[in-house]
């Protein structure tokens, strides 16, 4: 099959699995944002940014298992392939301990950060002490899930996200509108809605399981030294990476939390728009993770080229399709996403941004997956470091400008996240230096 037609064909389940997330996101705003009074709203937003912490910061558990898995899926080692799924389940195990110790401490940390009082704070609190027990499932479902897409079984996390994602928004409207639980209804949706997408995980990989039987390594391959530092280091290194990213959205929070509640309110709405869009070109992103992980495992650079230019062909169409559809139709989503009036009117004020953000992006989210694939953690950790070290700035700087200076902030920083990646691919001999020794060096070094 040509490079586009494979790359789209392991993007699409994974682009509509991705998809699905910010679509029950929408639900969640829709439902939540018809209980009276902006701080529910402000409540969930705050509360998922926090909890974005864990599902995203944790992130290396998916990332770092898919593009591993994947080199060993392109090498046809079928027990380093297991191996790496069972030692990154010990690492997730530690990693909901060492959530759970932090818990108590979040909770007060998060109401300082956003400046958080009265009715806000309570609700906050509300939310994060039912979300936080869907630790456990949250990593779990991660750690199969980059197995999964490292075999380039990309089925699995669409099979796993539909059912999610579907159970989540039916007892959104059951718990929050039906039975009037509030923002804790709504949080314990997404907890059963966690559950039950690693229990389906669990049951596909049941179903795998005999087939790999003679390939199982011994306990002491699964904790090896050499093996499990290579996880760690890499794991440590997306961490960081993640936590920069994250910075930058909990920033842009807290600035707009200083707005007042309405901006924060408005900004909820819109962020839906940047997660539809994200969760869109990770498709292709993550469709070039396993292209990406399986030729450099197979130490194949011409794959490696053809992964890269068919993700950044198909993921620049689908950007400016979202783009148009933004443009277009930005002032009937809002309307679907709130009644609130005066939330209504803030949110339009800013959807000529929102609409910028899908081209802005590709070159972030492509790169994203093919370092990914490639396991080259230290220099993603970098671009975005450096990234966010000029967000800040910028962002304070553009604070006279309101709402729509922290919006230009963001916009430069998923350019220059793009422009450092792309100059880190280039410096790597466009690619050459990604794969094995021997290979790299009877390779040349441009494509």
């Amino acid at each position: 099959m040509p490079p586009l037609g494979r790359s789209f064909r392991l993007a699409l389940p994974l682009i509509l699995s991705n998809l699905t997330v910010p679509l029950m996101g929408m639900v969640d705003t829709a439902v939540v944002g018809r209980i009276p009074g902006a701080h529910n709203l402000a409540a969930v937003a705050l509360g998922a940014a926090v909890m974005n912490l864990v599902v995203w910061g944790f992130g290396f558990l998916r990332t770092a298992t898919g593009g591993l898995a994947a080199q060993a899926f392109g090498a046809g080692d079928a027990r380093t392939l297991k191996a790496i799924l069972l030692r990154s389940g010990l690492v997730a195990v530690a990693a909901t301990a060492f959530v759970f110790l932090l818990a108590p401490f979040a909770f007060p940390a998060s109401a300082a950060l956003f400046a958080a009082e009265g009715e806000l704070r309570a609700t906050l609190h509300a939310y994060l002490v039912v979300r936080i027990l869907g630790t456990p499932f949250i990593l779990g479902g991660q750690v199969l899930t980059g197995w999964f897409l490292g075999r380039q079984e990309t089925g699995v996390p669409l099979l796993v996200m539909l059912t999610a994602n579907l159970l989540n928004a039916a007892l959104d409207v059951v718990l929050v509108l039906g039975l009037g639980y509030g923002v804790a209804g709504a949080a314990a949706a997404t907890v059963a809605g966690d559950a039950a997408g690693l229990a389906v995980a669990l049951l596909v990989l049941r179903r795998r399981w005999p087939t790999l039987r003679a390939a199982s390594p011994a306990l002491r391959e699964v904790a090896a030294k050499d093996p499990l530092l290579r996880l760690l280091a890499l794991g440590r290194d997306i961490f960081l990476r993640t936590m920069a990213l994250q910075g930058a959205f909990l920033a842009f929070a807290a600035l707009a939390a200083r707005e007042g509640a309405l901006v924060v309110a408005a900004n909820a709405v819109l962020l839906n728009f940047f997660t539809l869009q994200a969760h869109g070109l990770d498709g292709f992103a993550d469709a070039a993770e396993a292209t990406a992980g399986r030729a450099v495992g197979g130490g194949r650079l011409s794959d490696l080229h053809d992964a890269v230019k068919a993700a950044f062909v198909n993921a620049g169409l689908l950007a400016a399709l979202l783009s148009l559809s933004f443009w277009a139709f930005g002032e009937a989503i809002v309307a679907l996403l709130t009644t609130l009036p005066e939330v209504r009117a803030e949110a339009g004020r800013y959807l000529g941004f929102v609409a910028l953000l899908p081209p802005l992006s590709v070159a972030a989210f492509v790169w994203d997956g093919v370092f990914f694939g490639a396991t080259r953690g230290r220099e993603i950790r970098n671009a975005m470091g450096l990234a966010f070290a000029a967000f800040l700035p910028l962002a304070f700087l553009l604070r006279p400008f309101g709402n729509a200076g922290l919006w230009t902030a963001l916009l430069a920083f998923l350019v220059l996240r793009g422009f450092l990646l792309t100059f880190l691919y280039r410096r790597a001999g466009w690619g050459a230096g990604f794969m094995p020794e021997k290979t790299a060096a009877a390779t040349a070094t441009t494509p």
